[in-house]
């Protein structure tokens, strides 16, 4: 093991128990986990924010370690991934009888665009909001619209720009929201099936906080729906992004863009 690797198994687990010491903070409503702070700090640290101001930093945490981290991450998963599929089992008759809405759910992928498209209009986003808007832009998405449209192209940009910023801000947005979706009322399986959104951290910061506010009726089905939407989302959620959902958004993108041009003419007139 070279000093790289050292690094960040030291740096990881002083975050992890510092975090673990926090616990959870209760603000309200809004319930705010050790996942959450972990993710906050690891972007503080990192050689293009605090690391800029602090070279000392910049020598324990690296290029070179968040290398090893991005690596390192994809193991994880996989352990995670192994762990969900416990919560499974347990659960697969329920799971089995739920088969209808697990699927139905998907086609909750065109939802994206309907709303997204619209507003990256409005940002004065151009063909970046087919690509922006099409999805949740993860790295299936990445991969349709790179071989479509190419990834240097404004489609590609739009995609990678969303896939950036929620690989920044994702796992936060997911693991507060999965805290106050229980508040709306629907049922905790439905909120679990919709944490499964075709990502394996956002999907587990979600499924976390929506587990920890249900309590232990719920909390082990919430984790056997999540992961097996999820898997779902990887399996499926391509098939409809390259049939149904990019279509629509080509379409939408068309139908939109003319009102959106007008509006920018009457304003600069």
């Amino acid at each position: 093991m070279n000093k790289n690797t050292i690094n960040v198994f030291l740096v990881v687990t002083i975050i992890s128990l510092a975090c673990e010491k926090v616990g959870k903070i209760q603000l309200g409503k809004v319930a705010l986990f050790p996942m959450l702070f972990a993710v906050v700090i690891g972007m503080i640290l990192t050689p293009d924010l605090l690391g800029k101001k602090i070279q000392k930093l910049r020598e324990i945490i690296g290029e070179k370690e968040m290398k090893i981290a991005s690596d390192m991450v994809m193991l994880i998963l996989l352990m995670l991934g192994i762990k969900l599929g416990t919560f499974v089992g347990p659960n697969l008759d329920k799971i089995i009888q739920a088969g209808p809405a697990f699927l139905a759910q998907e086609f909750g992928h065109v939802l994206a665009p309907v709303v997204a498209v619209p507003l990256a209009l409005k940002l004065g986003l151009t063909r970046e909001a087919i690509g922006a808007g099409s999805s949740i832009s993860r790295e299936a998405s990445l991969g349709v619209i790179g071989e479509k449209y190419g990834i240097s192209s404004l489609e590609g940009s739009g995609v990678l720009g969303v896939y950036l910023a929620g690989t920044i801000v994702g796992t936060i947005y997911f693991g507060v929201l999965g805290s106050l979706a229980i508040y709306t009322g629907i049922h905790p399986l439905a909120l679990g099936m919709a944490c499964g959104v075709g990502s394996g951290s956002m999907m587990t910061a979600a499924a976390s906080s929506l587990a920890e506010v249900v309590g232990p009726q719920y909390a082990d089905q919430v984790f056997a729906y999540a992961s097996t939407s999820n898997m779902l989302s990887g399996l499926t959620g391509v098939n409809i992004l390259v049939f149904i959902s990019l279509p629509f958004t080509e379409w939408y993108y068309k139908k939109l863009s003319p009102k959106f041009s007008k509006k920018e003419v009457k304003q600069n007139a």
